[in-house]
């Protein structure tokens, strides 16, 4: 069974007809595996100008370390991932014990033209039951004309058991293509958890 009617219209279903072209594909890439091997997965191939649109999906992330960072960087065309990115950032956080409860923009998370890394979610918990998970969108990498935009959204438990939803947007300020995407802990290996990328099409 589809899910799809032939039209909506007077009917309250909450179904949308697919448009006739189709679209709104996911088309799996690469998937890559922490093991605690390493600090890093990185993603070398597959972003190219075949889509206009990559989606990267975090999938329970788990640092070595308590209060490790979760981060991301994006290369250019060379072998370093230190593109130019200019972002924003802004929380939700609650603590188990409802001490904290909060919205407010993370001064600190932001980038101003800035090479260095782009915090996903800070203070990871490295507890047994804690991980991380979340998603981030692309927008084409590989147009040489405007700068390339990207979209986060994460949620975690930090080391002091509070609950953190972070929302980052922002733009690689380059004109060259953006080929590779690196994502990393700030300090220990991740140990387990899995990364997808996806074309949309």
């Amino acid at each position: 069974m589809s899910g799809i009617i032939a039209q909506n219209s007077g009917r309250h279903t909450g179904l949308v007809k697919a448009s006739s072209g189709g679209g709104g594909v996911w088309n799996l890439i690469e998937t890559l595996t922490a093991d605690g091997s390493g600090t890093t997965l990185d993603f070398t191939s597959g972003i190219d100008s075949t889509y206009d649109e990559y989606v990267f999906k975090f999938i329970n992330i788990h640092p070595q370390t308590d209060e490790a960072n979760f981060q991301v960087n994006f290369r250019d065309g060379s072998t370093a991932y230190d593109a130019t990115k200019t972002t924003t950032t802004f929380e939700a956080r609650h603590n188990e014990d409802d001490s904290v409860a909060a919205l407010y923009y993370d001064t600190g998370a932001d980038l101003a033209q800035g090479t260095g890394i782009q915090l996903l979610m800070s203070y990871q918990g490295g507890d047994n039951d804690q991980s991380v998970s979340g998603y981030m969108q692309l927008f084409a990498p590989s147009d040489t004309t405007f700068v390339k935009h990207f979209i986060a959204r994460t949620s975690a438990i930090n080391g002091d058991d509070r609950q953190r939803d972070n929302y980052i947007a922002g733009y690689c300020n380059v004109t060259a293509a953006i080929d590779g995407v690196q994502f990393s802990m700030s300090t220990g290996n991740m140990d387990s958890g899995t990364i997808s990328l996806y074309g949309i099409s």
